[in-house]
């Protein structure tokens, strides 16, 4: 497809684009947006880090419990039905949090990913969690 015909599909899919962005600003949250729920609203939500424990050891989000996405279907017992469980993985290229969350919505878990994942809040300068604290 040549990029005038992609352009012009753009501009003849509105709809199709506001109903993309009402779903993406739905079930997505960012660093800023992240942080504001875990310092008022941390008792309504589960931070998920679904990347490898050897990363999560060497940094995490403050409150966020580690699940590597090869786990995530035997430890749904961890989880809450009644807690938005919000995933996250190493970047805005990765998908892993984005199919563990297709996962645990096909299972009746509510979900949100973090957008940016975790590069996205360690470049904020967000609080980090090592294993040396």
């Amino acid at each position: 497809m040549s990029q005038m015909t992609k352009i012009e599909e753009l501009r003849k899919n509105t709809e199709r684009a506001k109903e993309y962005f009402e779903q993406k600003a739905a079930f997505t949250v960012g660093p800023v947006g992240l942080k504001r729920m875990i310092e008022t609203e941390s008792n309504k939500i589960q931070v998920i880090d679904v990347r490898s424990s050897d990363d999560y050891i060497h940094g995490h989000i403050p409150e966020a419990m580690s699940i590597p996405a090869s786990n995530l279907e035997f430890s749904m017992d961890r989880l809450s039905r009644d807690k938005v469980n919000i995933l996250y993985c190493y970047d805005q290229q990765c998908h892993l949090a984005a199919k563990c969350a297709n996962m645990l919505a096909e299972e009746g878990f509510p979900v949100m990913e973090l957008d940016g994942g975790y590069d996205a809040w360690y470049h904020k300068d967000y609080d980090i969690v090592t294993s040396s604290q």
